[in-house]
């Protein structure tokens, strides 16, 4: 039996099996979220020709806006659902959030038409993307915990990194489902019904997330803290604790996030508009060029996490924001020279990105201590979201409109990345640290940082 000075530096390491079903667990969420994101990416002209009243531009402009919603509502939810993961338990709360979330991207299959019920129509969507919204707003921060509690301090970043494939992973299926639909139905099919089928397909999804995490224990880090007695009493002793001792990790992380969400939303969310509107590209073109970007980054997202376990996450966080910082300019400009130029600039970014997306899952809930972290990451990560990632298309947009010059995007990264490097330059390494414990993971009062070779002989 291990001593009380050993157990306080080592954590409990689940069996193989189990963490398997720990990073499916926590992975489909996520997939789930971005498949649904994708879904309405790709399918927005028939959605807002469908849902919504006006003509073509004003249904588009109604559609996008209720998109947008759900960022809105997102940090209601990292408000509601953070703290109750920290007093209930992570796995509770990420079984209620999957079921909401997975059942309202169902539902929107099932939206009836504007022409069948009128008004009622776009209030439905509306009411769906805000319950979307309030969901992911616990799901994303909890699927992270979750995945970083369960798994070894060696092997952190590698496994963190799954839930990131989950993203690109979930992102890609819905816009490839739908735009496959679209090749073998005609226009009038899928304006009537083919839109429709791919969200219903969220329902699968949704029992098989539900299944495996409520066939799970609740992670090893939490337990451990309720064994011990040392949850937050109440909500509001939680509230007062992170707006007292854990303001600085807060704010260091909305800066991280500020980076992160800024390219992120640019080129996956805003890029085909980009290309097709400011760039000239064909409509097909400017939504495939996207989609082999991300199915690139996919197969590096795994390595990148296994190299943060090996040098550190800070290491690949600053070679990311540097690397977009020098790059993003020119890259822009190659992706207006034609559809060559578009995809290998876009591949280039993305490949720079892949460092901060592969080790968001292992950086961001070590910021925090266990009685705090679900909601210390949730609200932080959605009110930063909120407020820079869901508005990064119409900013950029808007941007390029107004002055007429398309590179408007690339400088708007790049004050992002800025950000991202200050708030970086504040954050402790954690690679390694053991995050049990009601201290900060990386500061001199938690346990230290355990070298590679004496981390894995203790797995």
């Amino acid at each position: 039996m291990s001593s009380p000075e050993e157990r306080a530096t080592t954590q409990e390491e689940p069996s193989p099996a189990v963490l398997k079903k720990a990073i499916a667990a926590s992975a489909i969420g996520n997939a789930t979220e971005w498949f649904d994101y994708g879904l309405y990416a790709y399918g927005v002209t028939y959605i807002s020709a469908a849902i919504f009243p006006g003509d073509t531009a004003e249904a588009t402009l109604f559609a996008l806006t209720t998109f947008a919603v759900s960022f809105l509502v997102r940090p209601l939810g990292g408000f509601v659902w953070g703290p109750l993961g920290d007093r209930l338990g992570r796995r509770q709360i990420l079984a209620i959030t999957i079921v909401l979330m997975a059942g309202a991207t169902f539902c929107v299959g099932l939206v009836p038409s504007y022409d069948a019920i009128g008004f009622w129509a776009p209030v439905l969507m509306v009411i769906l993307r805000v319950i979307q919204g309030f969901s992911t707003g616990g799901e994303y921060g909890g699927a992270a915990t979750f995945m970083a509690e369960y798994a070894p301090a060696r092997r952190r970043g590698f496994m963190g990194s799954f839930l990131e494939f989950g993203t690109l992973a979930g992102f890609s299926a819905g816009a490839l489902m739908m735009l496959g639909f679209s090749a073998v139905l005609s226009d009038d099919q899928m304006g009537s019904w083919g839109w429709r089928l791919p969200f219903l397909i969220a329902a699968p999804l949704g029992i098989v997330g539900i299944y495996l995490r409520t066939r799970l224990e609740d992670t090893p880090v939490f337990r451990e803290l309720e064994a011990q007695g040392k949850e937050e009493e109440t909500v509001g002793s939680e509230f007062k604790d992170l707006i007292t001792r854990y303001w600085a990790p807060i704010l260091k992380l909305v800066g991280l996030v500020v980076a992160l969400n800024v390219v992120n939303y640019t080129l996956l969310s805003y890029m085909p508009t980009y290309l097709e509107m400011s760039i000239g590209l064909s409509t097909n073109f400017s939504l495939v060029v996207p989609i082999i970007g991300m199915l690139a980054m996919m197969v590096f997202v795994p390595f990148a996490g296994h190299l943060s376990d090996r040098v550190g996450r800070k290491p690949l966080w600053w070679v990311s924001l540097a690397g977009l910082f020098v790059a993003v300019v020119p890259m822009f400009m190659l992706m207006s020279t034609g559809v060559v130029g578009a995809i290998i600039g876009f591949a280039v970014l993305g490949l720079l990105y892949v460092p901060q997306l592969a080790t968001i899952s292992a950086t961001f809930p070590a910021m925090f201590p266990t009685q705090v972290r679900f909601a210390g990451f949730a609200i932080a990560y959605n009110v930063s979201t909120s407020i820079f990632g869901g508005t990064a298309p119409a900013v950029n947009e808007w941007l390029v409109t107004e002055s007429g010059n398309n590179l408007w995007p690339a400088f708007y990264m790049m004050g992002a990345v800025v950000v991202g490097m200050i708030a970086l330059s504040r954050v402790p390494e954690t690679t390694r640290c053991p995050i049990n414990g009601t201290e900060i993971p990386g500061t001199p009062e938690a346990p230290p940082q355990l070298d590679y070779e004496l981390a894995g002989s203790r797995s």
